[in-house]
């Protein structure tokens, strides 16, 4: 189809059309921290101030707490329903490389040995509306990882801002699908494609932040009994647990059921590595102390997961350097033992 183009003073009317036969979320900083919330119907700006989320999108399909069933006791036993997604179709419009490079890896966990029903039900009822990311943060290290902020793969649409407009590329047929029933877009010139991708390699020159990930593997494995290296990396942190919430690729949760006399709820809900009774068993904690829980971490993003998947567990967005209370450095961590 090529590339189209969109004015951004448009942008309204488009999310108004889209919205009639989807769930549309759209990047808002309407609850005091930006997130995807679902389009108000009146501004269409983010555009214009929009960086990153706090919150990443895999909030979306994998809720920070979610009722998985309702279960009632009667005469005759436990009467037990299921409370899968609705399945009505979802667009997520605005999201950077880094997130969409996130949500493909969180795939790979989510129908792996076990398909998870209630994420991958939202997950392909979805389609994924790209922004490309002409101003990266000074936390961001995308590069490291092979993701260009400019260009994305893992997206089904991918926008970039060149000005007063957006450049539109189909990516996957999902995307190919939904440009053709966009309405107010025009074709793009062969100008505003060549500006897109000097857009994208501006902002790859602007990423100074870096990890090596060269021989890491081994590395990791290396490190693992060097307590002392261990213990100094967790001495300022305060198990809050803020960066395994932000970061777009963590994925711990515990379940829980919620009884009120004879009906209640089963819950999942977002868990964390950092807190100390993440691993608690009834007869110990093999990870009481803090120094093995901050190893449990890095080891499972860039050694378990690798192992396993072979993946990475971190994308380079720099969410959890930028939120971290203490000033806890993924990339500081990392270079310490590639340095060891």
């Amino acid at each position: 189809m090529g590339y189209k183009k969109i004015k951004k003073d448009q942008l309204k009317t488009l999310f108004n059309e889209l919205s009639k036969d989807c769930s549309l979320f759209v990047p808002s900083g309407s609850k005091g921290y930006v997130g995807f919330d679902p389009w108000d119907g009146n501004s269409a700006d983010f555009t214009e101030w929009y960086g990153n989320t706090t919150i990443p999108p895999k909030a979306l399909f994998f809720p920070p707490v979610e009722a998985m069933l309702r279960f009632r006791k009667g005469e005759a036993g436990y009467e037990i329903e299921e409370l899968l997604p609705n399945g009505r179709p979802q667009i997520v419009f605005g999201v950077r490389p880094c997130d969409a490079r996130a949500l493909k890896i969180t795939d790979i966990l989510f129908s792996d040995t076990y398909r998870d029903p209630y994420y991958l039900k939202r997950r392909e009822n979805a389609t994924i509306v790209g922004l490309a990311c002409n101003e990266p943060c000074d936390t961001c290290f995308c590069t490291s990882l092979d993701i260009s902020p400019g260009e994305s793969q893992d997206v089904d649409l991918l926008c970039t801002d060149i000005g007063d407009e957006l450049l539109m590329e189909a990516v996957s047929d999902k995307g190919e699908d939904l440009l053709s029933k966009m309405s107010g877009l025009s074709d793009a010139s062969g100008e505003e494609e060549s500006k897109a991708k000097q857009l994208g390699e501006s902002a790859k020159e602007k990423i100074t932040r870096q990890i090596d990930t060269s021989g890491l593997l081994d590395k990791m494995r290396s490190s693992f009994e060097n307590r002392e290296y261990w213990e100094d990396v967790s001495r300022k942190c305060m198990s809050c647990g803020i960066c395994t919430y932000v970061c777009p690729t963590c994925h711990c949760f515990d379940i829980c059921d919620e009884n009120n006399k004879k009906d209640g709820k089963r819950v999942r809900n977002w868990d964390s590595c950092k807190f100390p009774l993440f691993t608690r068993m009834p007869m110990e904690n093999p990870r009481h102390e803090k120094w093995r829980r901050i190893r449990q971490r890095y080891h499972h993003k860039f050694e378990y997961f690798q192992m396993n998947f072979e993946a990475i567990a971190c994308t380079g967005c720099g969410r959890c350097i930028r939120e971290c209370p203490v000033n806890v450095d993924v990339t500081e961590i990392i270079g310490g033992i590639q340095a060891l």
